[in-house]
């Protein structure tokens, strides 16, 4: 079985780009299943049940969360009723919502974990001592999955390798920029410090240029709007055999755009 996993949905446009795409992809690259961060899909910033009902339409079968995952006012009454959603499990326990879930798809039965890390975040619990505890909870049989939502790329890589031989994978979020590392670790631990974003690549991490721009110069807080124009589809496809997995390559779709010559470039 093949899963796609992909990065960070960012607005309408990373929603769109899904919409008109994946149900191919599932078809071309043999897809068992598709796990998708949408942290920032509403507007930017946070998710709404109307919004992951639109990205199970589009095809992904389970939905990762991060930082951002009360971005959106109204979600923390409806987390509850989306089974298929997960935000960080290392929130503290009174959060509503889950930190993994389990999915039967027609030939294979896995787990998803969702996870933030702590280097230049929020305040969360340990995720080392987190995930500790939820692997004590999934049958021993289950393939697990873990979506490391985090900044530092030293806590990624300590994170993997701690649970190297433990998970099928472990697939970085949050940066939005697509690392080339993706690897089998000694142990055989698929991994990849992030899969990148889904959205507009004529930007900064999918935000409008010139906000972000004239923040950097003045300093002066400003709005930052998600960005018009062509969309990449970034992330990881990881291969499982006998409950392991056997192999993991990054993915890349991207619109072409035309350039200020006119020519179109991929």
């Amino acid at each position: 079985m093949k899963i796609l996993f992909i990065g960070d949905i960012v607005g309408n446009p990373g929603r769109r780009i899904l919409r008109h795409e994946l149900r191919r992809l599932r078809g071309e690259l043999d897809l068992g299943a598709v796990v998708a961060n949408a942290e920032n899909a509403a507007a930017g910033s946070g998710l709404t049940a109307a919004l992951a009902t639109e990205l199970f339409d589009a095809g992904v079968d389970v939905i990762t969360l991060g930082d951002h995952t009360w971005g959106q006012k109204e979600f923390a009454g409806q987390i509850g009723a989306l089974e298929r959603v997960v935000r960080p499990a290392n929130y503290p326990s009174e959060c509503p919502g889950r930190g993994w879930c389990m999915v039967t798809a027609p030939t294979f039965r896995f787990a998803v974990v969702n996870m933030l890390g702590r280097v230049f975040m929020q305040p969360v619990d340990c995720p080392f001592k987190a995930i500790d505890r939820i692997l004590s909870e999934v049958p021993k049989d289950v393939p697990v999955f873990v979506d490391f939502h985090a900044e530092a790329t030293s806590e990624k890589i300590a994170f993997a390798h701690y649970l190297d031989g433990r998970v099928a994978a472990v697939v970085g979020t949050h940066t939005h920029v697509q690392t080339s590392d993706a690897m089998l670790l000694p142990k055989g631990t698929a991994y990849i410090t992030d899969l990148g974003m889904t959205g507009p690549y004529i930007s900064s991490l999918g935000r409008d240029l010139k906000p972000v721009t004239k923040k950097f110069i003045t300093g002066i807080p400003a709005r930052f709007e998600v960005a018009e124009g062509p969309c990449v589809i970034e992330g990881a496809v990881v291969e499982v055999r006998n409950q392991k997995a056997v192999g993991i390559e990054a993915f890349r779709l991207r619109e072409p755009y035309v350039s200020a010559d006119g020519g179109k470039t991929a």
